[in-house]
């Protein structure tokens, strides 16, 4: 099986379980092979964000339903927790949307958020949102990537025959400088 076989039979599934917890590597690989023609665009987002998603909302779950017994064997972060829920009471879509931007919080903002007053549906639209714009960033990125290593490359490839007598002439330049001081030392 050849590279864009396993593509074409797993290249989304890879894309949604990757998506789960990190993602952007896995992303930026995707929209490379986008770029090159094994995956296409919006299944690409699509798959990723619902990767994103459910890794999301699972955090979210385990904050709701396991945090509190989390903090009893961290009681110094009672206060903390008081301060991030009111803060998430005030702007909790933009800190929904943008947490999985920020990077270190991609697991730990889920679970905080779902310590918090913020209702599971409101979670769950902001999620879905902020999820369809972090797929539709990153798979764009790597889209780019792709093209501007293709020109590179091509760019790279008509400058080797340059590339190389440069390398040459340097690789010589130094032989002869070195050659000069050992012969200078010995006298």
């Amino acid at each position: 099986m050849n590279v864009e076989q396993l593509l074409n039979h797993y290249g989304y599934l890879a894309i949604f379980i990757g998506s789960i917890l990190e993602g952007e590597t896995i992303l930026t690989l995707a929209g490379f092979f986008v770029h090159k023609g094994y995956l296409l665009f919006v299944p690409s987002i699509l798959c990723a964000a619902a990767g994103g998603m459910l890794g999301d909302q699972i955090c979210f779950l385990l904050g709701r339903y396991y945090g509190k017994h989390l903090l009893q064997h961290f009681p110094k972060l009672d206060p903390m927790v008081a301060k991030t829920d009111r803060l998430l009471c005030k702007h909790s879509s933009i800190i929904i949307i943008g947490v999985r931007f920020m990077y270190g919080l991609r697991i730990a903002g889920p679970i905080a958020i779902g310590m918090s007053k913020v209702t599971f549906h409101r979670f769950l639209l902001f999620n879905a949102l902020g999820a369809l714009l972090w797929a539709t960033i990153i798979v764009s990125f790597g889209y780019l990537f792709g093209q501007s290593a293709q020109w590179l490359f091509a760019e790279f490839q008509q400058y080797t025959k340059l590339l190389f007598a440069v390398i040459l002439i340097v690789a010589v330049f130094a032989w002869l400088i070195y050659w000069y001081i050992k012969r200078h030392r010995n006298k």
